[in-house]
């Protein structure tokens, strides 16, 4: 899909702070500093529209960013950050939990993994959250540049079986500083939510 509008429009931690548009809505989840921010920049053709960082922990709300005025991507704070207080990660369960369970517009998850290591307990933890509410998750490996080209497959095949996948579920590699794996990822969106052109 050709992006040229995105605009962040809204920024909350409760349902009454979301859009009420019912624009369909794809979610981005993750570990913290996984790579969601630079995915999702990578993806509307911006630089900094969705703020990066290389400090875990800082996104801490769910930020809607529209999408040409048809979708919104909805970025979801990052999980498994070790500084974060138990107070704030048990707040931050039940916002994502809500959140999955009764949004209305949610069509698609997006579940980020680093390619280089092995899913860790918090990403099994995630991927059983996002099944457990109706919804198979798209999985994006990021960082796909920091490994070999040779060791691709290898990495896939760790990744498929650290969160139970099949072969039909896609694993698509990603990288921010190439861009491998945008244009795949938007023909998945694209035939998910019935966008592509007649």
């Amino acid at each position: 899909m050709f992006v040229n509008n995105v605009t962040l429009e809204a920024v909350g931690v409760k349902m009454e702070q979301f859009p009420t548009t019912g624009l369909p809505e794809i979610a981005f989840a993750g570990r913290s500093n996984v790579g969601k921010s630079s995915l999702i920049n990578g993806l509307i053709n911006r630089r900094a529209l969705a703020r990066t960082s290389g400090q875990p922990g800082k996104t801490r709300t769910i930020n809607y960013y529209n999408v040409e005025n048809i979708l919104y991507f909805v970025d979801l704070p990052g999980y498994g950050y070790a500084k974060s207080s138990k107070t704030s990660r048990d707040e931050w369960g039940k916002m994502i939990e809500y959140y999955l369970k009764k949004r209305q517009e949610l069509k698609i998850v997006v579940l980020l993994v680093d390619i280089r290591h092995e899913p860790s307990e918090n990403d099994q933890m995630m991927i059983n959250w996002i099944r457990g509410n109706g919804f198979e998750p798209i999985i994006v490996a990021t960082k796909a540049d920091k490994i070999n080209r040779s060791q691709l497959q290898k990495h896939i095949a760790m990744i498929r079986k650290g969160l139970n996948l099949n072969d039909s579920n896609p694993i698509v590699p990603f990288s921010s500083q190439t861009k491998q794996g945008k244009e795949e990822i938007w023909a998945v969106f694209e035939d998910q939510l019935g966008l592509k052109e007649a």
